[in-house]
């Protein structure tokens, strides 16, 4: 019975417009299927309430848009840096990492998840998949999941950003020195060309701009008539040595997807940290003086919302009209399109939440808005996603938590010819995969 799907059906924008990709568009799903659904478009009101002992990181109110290039003018590092060692939970996280070593602090975050499934009775993901199939009435051919003709190649080319945001789930930092090399970042280029159903190069990280392989991977892509994308925080636009990188985006024709996780500053620097309010938006009239966003220019600027704290994110066609309406009156930006993404329960996030007594309640909340729709066009159905070493994953989140690949002998990108190689192969799914099927998915 495939008619359930039919009656779930999307009719709205993916990321990459290929209808393939994650659904990030309202569902006509009942509000009883999806309850939690409904979160108020108004973004700006809603407040993360902190433990007492800590500060929020807004010290100012926004100071408009007088004198934003003197404002800005200086790299976010050392801002971000200061905030880093004031910070209790990166002091947690930093003594955790010694003691634990990345992989220990993997294997305790899983076991956090599983204890708040195992409180809620809530089984494994595969075998829930199952059951709501069978309680759907939905025929599935398949027992596990797989991978479908791969698409996209996501390459992480290193975690060393500018920024270092509460929910990172990638636990990028000016910490992180891991990047990306030229042999690494050449195998994917000679991936990609001999993969002929790969029409999207989404070149990520930390921040990639700030990543040495980052031109040379875009222009290649570009060279191989591929859409390239660049996901950006719009902040390492301005860092010291970047004042070319908008010119080179036009040059190229690269699409920005752009993390603006609100159009208030208070929100954005309380989850982002200081000063990245102002840069934002500098960044952004930056992107649109030189066409992005811009009606017929044939350059796209796409902004990205994630909530703020442990609820699902607004319907995406309403915000979208609330952040074009706020963006164009108070600052006159234009933009494309606006992506809502639920908040993965992984890294920095999952420690939030942990720390904060509210793992079990936003692991229910993913569980109680599971939306079947969602799982033939989850990310890891026709992307590959590389790691700044050439490690291959089926999606970001299982490359964050070292969930490997099933094909052992194609394990790198110096194992694999074309894409085509791990197609049909199966993806290896954890308790962190309720957050790609809750309300309309994250990516």
């Amino acid at each position: 019975m495939i008619s359930r799907y039919r009656r779930l059906c999307i009719s709205g924008r993916y990321l990459y417009g290929n209808g393939r990709r994650y659904i990030t568009q309202t569902a006509s799903l009942q509000s009883s299927e999806l309850p939690d659904y409904n979160t108020n478009v108004n973004i700006h009101e809603h407040k993360l309430t902190r433990p007492s002992a800590q500060k929020s990181k807004q010290t100012q109110k926004w100071k408009g848009l007088a004198d934003l290039s003197a404002r800005t003018k200086e790299s976010l590092i050392p801002s971000t840096l200061k905030e880093m060692e004031a910070d209790e939970d990166f002091k947690v996280t930093a003594a955790d990492l010694k003691r634990l070593g990345q992989k220990g602090i993997t294997r305790q975050e899983r076991k956090r998840r599983q204890r708040a499934l195992d409180v809620l009775g809530v089984p494994d993901f595969k075998e829930f998949w199952k059951q709501k199939n069978i309680e759907a009435g939905v025929t599935v051919n398949e027992e596990i999941l797989r991978k479908n003709m791969i698409e996209l190649l996501q390459v992480n080319i290193g975690l060393y950003c500018n920024q270092a945001c509460n929910h990172c789930h990638v636990e990028s930092s000016p910490r992180r020195k891991e990047m990306m090399d030229r042999r690494t970042a050449d195998q994917c280029i000679n991936v990609l060309a001999n993969s002929p159903n790969v029409h999207t190069l989404d070149l990520t990280g930390g921040a990639p701009e700030l990543c040495t392989e980052f031109r040379h991977l875009a222009s290649a892509g570009r060279k191989l008539n591929k859409t390239v994308i660049v996901r950006s925080n719009l902040t390492a636009l301005l860092e010291p040595g970047q004042e070319d990188t908008v010119q080179f985006f036009a040059d190229e024709g690269l699409q920005v997807v752009a993390s603006l996780p609100c159009y208030s500053s208070k929100n954005v620097n309380t989850q982002r940290g200081s000063g990245v309010f102002d840069r934002s938006i500098h960044a952004l009239l930056m992107l649109n003086e030189i066409g992005y966003g811009k009606q017929g220019s044939g350059l796209q600027l796409d902004l990205v919302y994630n909530p703020l704290g442990a609820f699902l994110p607004p319907a995406q066609g309403a915000l979208e009209d609330k952040y074009k309406e706020e963006l164009m009156t108070v600052f006159g930006i234009e933009f494309n399109n606006l992506y809502t993404i639920t908040n993965m329960p992984i890294k920095r996030f999952a420690d939030f939440l942990y720390r904060r007594n509210e793992l079990t309640d936003y692991m229910e909340l993913l569980v109680r808005n599971y939306n079947p729709s969602t799982v033939d066009n989850m990310m890891c159905r026709n992307l590959l996603s590389v790691n700044w070493d050439g490690r291959l994953y089926d999606c970001d989140f299982n490359q964050q938590l070292d969930i490997e690949m099933t094909s052992k002998d194609k394990s790198s990108i110096f194992d694999i010819k074309s894409c085509t190689d791990l197609e049909q192969s199966e993806i290896p799914v954890q308790n962190h995969c309720y957050g790609c099927t809750a309300g309309m998915g994250s990516s």
